[in-house]
């Protein structure tokens, strides 16, 4: 296939499809008429072309849609500033949007175009005199593409003359690198190199040749090619020149020769000194002199790793900034750079912001100025719908468990012994642990069953057409670089092993069997039920397993086993092999678990035992883009992992919703950090960098709190049976056994009791005599009730409205004289004995209880104007759990705020589905939810975990 002509017909198609007024119209056909279109124009672009496959990519760019960004903005002491009349000639971003053009969808092109305007106008005019200093954060998903953001935003940044751009690429060498070679392919042209004075022309170099207009770069792509030594003493620029880009680790040395050749080269205005500063005992650089001819603007890649000032006393007891605190290393050099400037931008990028929100917002030193905190702006990205995130891979809770849970993870448990204390890879182990499943074979089953589903992968996407496009492996098993280097040599002896066997033909027709029998077992029918799901663009047919054996020797030549850690000198040089495609088995830890792309990630082997959300999330480098090759993609993980990865996933999207419904409401980023403090399902980030360390203060307002992990003995199923007993019996009979909502779309009845107005008391009561289950740290029965005793001495929360609810055929169960339901089923998840575990308790449709239609509609309008900015398809048919709990708590147009109700919902379940081995008669297994209207008051509830109980629920932070 020749490539060259295959971007030309592509492109053109594309500009000829634009002009087409209803896009729906764009089907296969269409687009074969334009292909022969453009082919009767140049005959020669026909020659080696794959039609097929420009017609495959077209479709998929015409199918992905994107959704509007969402912005929590303070305008204070800000001047708007960016329009269409600034923009004419912007050089730097035409020719990055005409890079970007060649590989993505005109839609994902225009949506960058929108996004960077609004990030960009948010900080302020590089040209704009005084002194003046801009933060904001932008919120990503795991490998969706902020990169490209990031750099789509310098372009522009340059082209409003930002002079001095300064991206902190994470904190190891091998990122640092990518980090270079990507923006020197967006925004350089051409590629750095220490060696010769000659410039390659590469990327956006291409497009634009005018070499007057090439940025100057004080670093190189080396994996040596950090600033510092001769460039840190001989480098020198002044006002005229074009803008200066570093790209640089977040490494103490380097920042220091960064900022010492700030103060002593560029910056050009001395600062009274003050004497009276004698805390500085650290010897780094300090801030004399500042820069006021030269805008700076700072990009913070993964912002919340190593940026994040992790000490512990910020403010005083009267909330009054320290100003004698002394900020950890990093984030005292990246503050003493943006303090050496009179004009300073700061954009943090991350996927995992929580670290960012909990930096205090009124963090200020003498030596430093302001902490981190993204005081100006909080922009959340919108997902383009091709995106694979943890919604996509592991689905969405439901009454009947998880829905829509993707056939790609396989539970793995043979790594290591039952008591988790030996085998091949336990959980805790040391550095001079030897991994080692048998006596017989090194490799534990599960990790063979992983290799081989690799070679299938990278045979598949063969046959597809894709052989020439990288293919990665992930094995991501202990952080300990000398364990490494043993699984390193392991997994290596046994692909040489393989490739010898099926190269050779002897000996080979066991793994030949084994390989047919993943084959149809799992592969064929995961790519069916994903054909048929429509989340990718699938073939239509199947290979033959013939084709795939026939493959396999070539597949097997190009892979290549690879170490990739603080000590080894392989390297990803997908750059390097892009011409015919890496193929390439990577083992790692810390280096593979944050901000490095693995580029076509097909297959994780995934063991790393971390359970902060921010940790767990940026490990995940499975998520992202598998266009074409979805259904070929696995994670081998523990039961553990996918838990806590469920778990996390759910409470990001719900916090996702949360942050669009306040961008509605023009809440600004301080609201937001508070409300992230303060919620209980987030208690997933380190302690040191929440400053917090055995009490935490929270508020549950606005929350949707539901017990979902839930009591097994016999005697605490009596005493939260006898709690709801003792509720209803003081609420007395109900007006009947059955009640509805007639408004809405669509009407709806609930089977059980509702009582209304009920006393704060009674549910108090209910909750000090319910024994929530000890593994249920964020759903507390105790803090509940103290939280609710508190709210109404305020004022809210003061009443309830209670509903018991049941299904219509089922086991009775009778509570109170004149009140029963008929028990409810969920099921549990069988790997637990403590606790019964199910996925979620409440049905979507049960936070809408007691409101009334004006509530509804409101709900309802605020639900349909976060699906149209994120983009998805339709309308909803019922309101969201936030949008319920803000119209309640807050109001809305039409809505009065109603703090004061809060919502109860009441499930006996049917004890079989706990599969419980004793007979507990009607009692049945009461659960709860509370539904939490959201409030402005500041009400918070001591919320006490000892240390052993964090370890065992989150892990030690890493």
């Amino acid at each position: 296939m020749n490539d060259s002509n295959s971007s030309r017909v592509v492109k053109i198609v594309q500009e000829l499809l634009l002009d087409e007024e209803d896009k729906s119209v764009i089907t296969p056909a269409l687009i074969a008429e334009k292909i022969d279109l453009v082919l009767r124009m140049h005959a020669k672009w026909a020659e080696a072309l794959d039609r097929e496959a420009v017609t495959d990519e077209l479709i998929r760019r015409f199918s992905v849609w994107i959704g509007e960004d969402t912005s929590l903005v303070d305008s204070s002491g800000h001047e708007p500033w960016l329009d269409a009349a600034r923009k004419q000639d912007w050089r730097y971003w035409q020719r990055y949007r005409e890079f970007q053009e060649k590989k993505l969808s005109w839609k994902a092109v225009d949506a960058l175009d929108k996004s960077t305007d609004r990030i960009l106008s948010m900080l302020e005019d590089p040209m704009r005199p005084g002194m003046w200093d801009r933060r904001g954060l932008v919120v990503g998903h795991v490998q969706s593409g902020k990169t490209a953001n990031y750099t789509g935003l310098v372009c522009k940044a340059a082209d409003a003359q930002y002079k001095v751009i300064i991206v902190l690429a994470g904190l190891h060498n091998n990122l640092r690198s990518q980090t270079q070679i990507r923006l020197e392919e967006g925004f350089l042209g051409y590629e750095t190199n220490g060696a010769t004075n000659v410039q390659r022309r590469i990327g956006v170099g291409l497009i634009d040749t005018d070499q007057s207009i090439n940025p100057n770069c004080a670093t190189t792509r080396a994996n040596n090619g950090d600033f510092g030594g001769r460039a840190a003493t001989q480098l020198a620029i002044s006002p005229e020149q074009r803008p200066w880009l570093f790209v640089v680790k977040k490494n103490k040395s380097v920042l220091v020769q960064l900022l010492k050749w700030i103060q002593n080269h560029v910056a050009d205005m001395p600062i009274a000194s003050d004497d009276s500063f004698t805390a500085e005992k650290d010897q780094l650089p300090r801030v004399k002199k500042r820069v006021t001819k030269l805008p700076l603007l700072i990009i913070d890649d993964e912002a919340d790793n190593a940026s994040v000032d992790t000490g512990e006393t910020v403010v005083d007891a009267d909330g009054n900034p320290d100003d004698e605190h002394q900020p950890t290393t990093i984030n005292r050099l990246i503050r003493r750079i943006l303090h050496s400037f009179s004009r300073a931008a700061y954009v943090g990028y991350t996927a995992t912001p929580f670290a960012n929100i909990f930096i205090h917002e009124r963090g200020t030193t003498k030596s430093e100025g302001p902490d981190l905190f993204p005081s100006a702006f909080i922009q959340n990205l919108a997902a383009p719908s091709n995106y694979v995130g943890p919604g996509t891979v592991f689905g969405r809770p439901g009454p009947n468990g998880r829905e829509g849970q993707l056939p790609l993870i396989k539970e793995v448990a043979d790594y290591m012994s039952e008591d988790e204390k030996s085998g091949w890879m336990p959980v805790k182990h040391k550095p001079v642990h030897v991994p080692m499943y048998s006596s017989s074979d090194a490799l534990p089953p599960s990790l063979k069953t992983a290799l081989n589903s690799f070679l299938l992968a990278c045979s598949a996407r063969e046959l597809r057409g894709q052989g020439g496009e990288h293919s990665s492996m992930l094995i991501h098993v202990t952080r300990f670089n000398s364990v490494q280097a043993a699984v390193h040599q392991q997994v290596a002896e046994y692909m040489q092993d393989v490739r010898q066997r099926i190269s050779r033909r002897i000996g080979h027709e066991a793994i030949i069997e084994q390989l047919r029998e993943l084959w149809e077992t799992d592969f064929l029918p995961a790519t069916q039920q994903i054909r048929l799901a429509g989340v990718d663009n699938v073939p239509e047919e199947d290979p033959e397993w013939t084709d795939i054996v026939g493959v396999l020797p070539d597949v097997m030549h190009d892979i290549d086993v690879r170490m990739i850690n603080g000590t080894a000198k392989d390297v990803l040089d997908y750059e390097e092999s892009k011409a015919k495609g890496l193929k390439v088995i990577a083992i790692g830890g810390d280096k593979l678990a944050r901000g490095l792309t693995l580029e076509g990630l097909c297959t994780s082997y995934f063991l790393r035992a971390s359970r902060m959300y921010d940790t767990l999330m940026q490990m995940g480098r499975w998520f992202g883009y598998r266009p074409g090759y979805l259904d070929l993609s696995r994670l081998y993980t523990s039961s553990d992992l996918v838990r806590w990865f469920r778990h996390v996933s759910d409470a990001a999207t719900e916090l996702r919703e949360e942050f669009d419904l306040m961008a509605n409401s023009g809440a600004t980023p301080r609201e937001y950090g508070l409300k992230v403090q303060s919620h209980p399902e987030l208690l997933v980030t380190s302690q040191i960098k929440m400053r917090s360390a055995r009490t935490l203060q929270l508020s549950f307002s606005g929350q949707l709190m539901q017990t979902v992990s839930l009591p097994r003995r016999k005697s605490e199923i009596q005493k939260n049976f006898d709690a709801a007993s003792r509720l209803f019996g003081a609420l007395g009979p109900s007006a009947g056994e059955a009640f509805e909502r007639r408004f809405g779309a669509t009407s709806h009845q609930w089977n059980g009791h509702l009582w209304k107005d009920v006393p704060h008391s009674h549910i108090v009561d209910f909750l000090q005599g319910y024994r929530t289950n000890e593994a249920a740290h964020r759903v507390n029965s105790a803090a509940l009730s103290d939280f609710i005793r508190m709210m109404a001495g305020s004022g809210e929360l003061t009443k309830w409205t209670v509903a018991l609810l049941g299904v219509r055929t089922g086991r009775p169960s009778e509570l109170a004289p004149g009140v029963s339901v008929n028990m409810a089923k969920r099921t549990g998840d069988s790997q637990f004995d403590d606790r019964y575990a199910i996925g979620v308790l409440l049905d979507p449709k049960d936070e809408s209880i007691g409101l009334d239609e004006a509530q509804w509609n409101a709900a309802l309008e605020l639900t349909a104007e976060a699906w149209t900015k994120s983009g998805k398809a339709g309308q909803p048919e019922i309101p969201s759990g936030p949008a319920i709990r803000r119209v309640r708590g807050l109001g809305a147009p039409g809505a009065l705020p109603r703090p004061d109700e809060g919502l109860l919902v009441v499930y006996v379940l049917d004890p079989g589905g706990a599969g419980l081995d004793f007979e507990v008669g009607t009692s049945g297994i009461v659960a709860f939810g509370i539904s939490f209207p959201g409030s402005k008051s500041n009400v918070k509830v001591d919320y006490k975990i000892n240390n052993v109980a964090w370890e065992l629920e989150y892990g030690a932070s890493e």
